[in-house]
């Protein structure tokens, strides 16, 4: 008997077990898509802070007079601005000067001050465990919530009973007190600081006080740089305290000492000195920059520091 061979033909079985290649998809290497929308609120947002600074250097190259008859933001004909800056440290035999000393004295003693204990309290919140520690976080947050401004006038009230108004305690005191570079420098060491790098440091012999400052404190300075840029932009602004707190004019702040050079006009026999205010308030920020643009880099690591995890 014989039997005919041919081509056979794959049965649905087969082709149902057949297997099937995947389609790879091709990722695009192009550059990234652009938002439009993005683009847009970047640039308002950039102009809407960019703005007042500009037009508060142009003001401050401009006379009393180049005031009143030139566009706000354009250059008047003269340019006075280093005559401005000559007279603003002149005026009324140079308070300029002696402002500038009392609010750099404020800065370094008291947001100085406030940095070193935020730093101290938030290593040891953050690597030692106590009795009633729950109990601190709770008032660290509470004390965050508070607004300065709510505190002011009981903070008068004792200091008034302690004899310390009108001095420059009364602002370097309150000024040590930082809630949230307390609450800050926890969150930072509680991830920055190894515990096994600690009990390494203890094995070896090392005291307390040696592992912080020898093993803690570096691991800790891009979180203390970013505590000390806060606390010094809130101590160099600080209106509200001053304001209450002072009545010598020796021991303003700049905020407060521009602000009665800004209301001497609205006085008996006062004289209006619109330009000196400006050009004061120019040179007010000068430090303010150059401090964020001196320690960016150490305060952009501090905030994403802990934002990663391993």
């Amino acid at each position: 008997m014989s039997t005919t061979t041919g081509p056979v033909r794959p049965t649905a079985s087969l082709k149902s077990t057949a297997p099937r290649l995947r389609t790879v998809r091709r990722r695009t290497t192009g550059r990234p898509r652009r938002s439009v929308l993005l683009t847009v609120l970047t640039g308002v947002v950039l102009v809407y802070s960019l703005l007042p600074l500009v037009w508060l250097l142009i003001s401050a190259t401009k006379s009393q007079q180049g005031l009143a008859r030139s566009f706000g933001l354009w250059f008047d004909s003269d340019f006075d601005l280093w005559h401005n800056i000559g007279v603003t440290f002149t005026y009324q035999d140079g308070v300029f000067g002696r402002w500038l000393l009392n609010t750099l004295m404020y800065v370094v003693v008291g947001a100085g001050g406030a940095t070193f204990l935020a730093v101290l309290g938030g290593y040891a919140l953050a690597k030692f465990a106590f009795p009633g520690k729950r109990a601190v976080f709770a008032v660290v947050i509470g004390a965050v919530a508070v607004p300065g401004t709510a505190l002011a006038v009981p903070t008068f009230l004792m200091f008034s009973k302690m004899g310390l108004t009108d001095t420059p305690w009364a602002v370097i005191i309150p000024s040590l007190i930082s809630p949230f570079g307390l609450y800050l420098m926890w969150v930072f060491a509680t991830e920055a600081i190894p515990t096994e790098l600690m009990e390494a440091a203890r094995i070896d012999g090392a005291s307390e006080l040696r592992t912080f400052f020898t093993v803690a404190l570096p691991l800790l300075a891009p979180g203390t740089v970013t505590v000390l840029l806060f606390t010094t932009v809130a101590t160099w602004n600080n209106y509200f305290l001053p304001l209450i707190m002072l009545k010598d004019p020796d021991w303003y702040p700049l905020t407060l000492g521009l602000d009665s050079w800004n209301k001497q006009a609205q006085t008996a026999g006062g004289e209006a000195i619109p330009h000196l205010v400006l050009t004061g308030s120019l040179l007010t920020i000068v430090p303010l920059i150059a401090a964020f643009l001196l320690l960016q880099k150490y305060w952009q690591s501090g905030l994403s520091a802990g934002s990663v995890k391993e």
